[in-house]
């Protein structure tokens, strides 16, 4: 598997469209101390991925531009937003408690990190290019639901995770599932990948081939108990954001009634 660097392009046995892969090794124990301040040690993280998706806006701006002359992205711009998304991607398990391993501060792939992403470049079609803003917009609403529903019960989360030293297995694969999709749609978006966003509610056993590497998310086979808290995440992100508007809608009616 690649450590989300330039790799060669497709290889034998892999689909006609290949999606980014989220490849992470379940811990069987978390340290209940680093749970505890899980959020407070990633501080750190935080700041530095402010800064590397400012780099990483100009960075796409320049790459649309460059794959609609040229049909793909030039190697460089490809290295360092794929090496930002990987870095974003281990960030945010460490911080859904996916995982116990610190992040390292480093763009590329450390050997011994439980959490890694495949992506490879390839072709893309300059028409999807142009219209990419557009045609990310319903996988980006899902995305952005089924991450608003898990964060609504973080604490939630959080607790289970420090009372039991552990994520239990169906909260584990729900979780995965979420920050795999949120992802994929990173790398659509960037233009890391012409293939749509899919797989939210998981992959069928016969996703990965015999041979190839697996792990806990590779490929991503959830139990019913796992699809039903995506479909709690959903509705908790919609019920949010439908609560979010109407509070807004009730202040701005009550803000010009008072001004009336």
């Amino acid at each position: 598997m690649t450590d989300a660097q330039w790799s060669p392009g497709p290889r034998a046995g892999d689909a006609d469209e290949f999606r980014p892969v989220l490849d992470v090794v379940e811990p069987a124990r978390q340290r209940r101390l680093t749970v505890f301040f899980r959020l407070l040690l990633l501080v750190p993280h935080f700041v530095v991925l402010f800064f590397l998706e400012i780099a990483a806006f100009f960075t796409v701006v320049f790459g649309w531009f460059a794959a609609l002359a040229l049909g793909r992205l030039p190697g460089p711009v490809y290295r360092f937003l794929a090496q930002v998304l990987a870095y974003r991607t281990r960030v945010g398990a460490s911080a859904m408690l996916l995982v116990d391993s610190y992040p390292p501060f480093s763009l590329s792939q450390p050997p011994d990190h439980p959490v890694r992403i495949d992506v490879r470049p390839t072709r893309l079609n300059r028409l999807a290019v142009f219209f990419r803003l557009i045609l990310v917009v319903p996988a980006a609403i899902v995305q952005g639901l089924a991450t608003s529903g898990w964060s609504a019960l973080a604490v939630l989360w959080w607790l289970i995770t420090l009372i039991l030293g552990r994520m239990p297995r169906p909260l584990f694969e729900a979780t995965a599932a979420t920050l795999r999709y949120e992802m994929r749609v990173s790398a659509y978006f960037s233009l890391l990948s012409p293939a749509y966003p899919k797989g939210l509610f998981g992959d069928d056993d016969l996703s990965v081939p015999q041979g190839r590497p697996r792990s806990a998310t590779r490929p991503l086979v959830m139990s019913s108990a796992g699809k039903a808290l995506v479909v709690l995440f959903l509705v908790l992100g919609l019920v949010g954001g439908a609560t979010t508007s109407v509070t807004r809608s009730a202040s701005d009616g009550d803000d010009y009634s008072m001004r009336a």
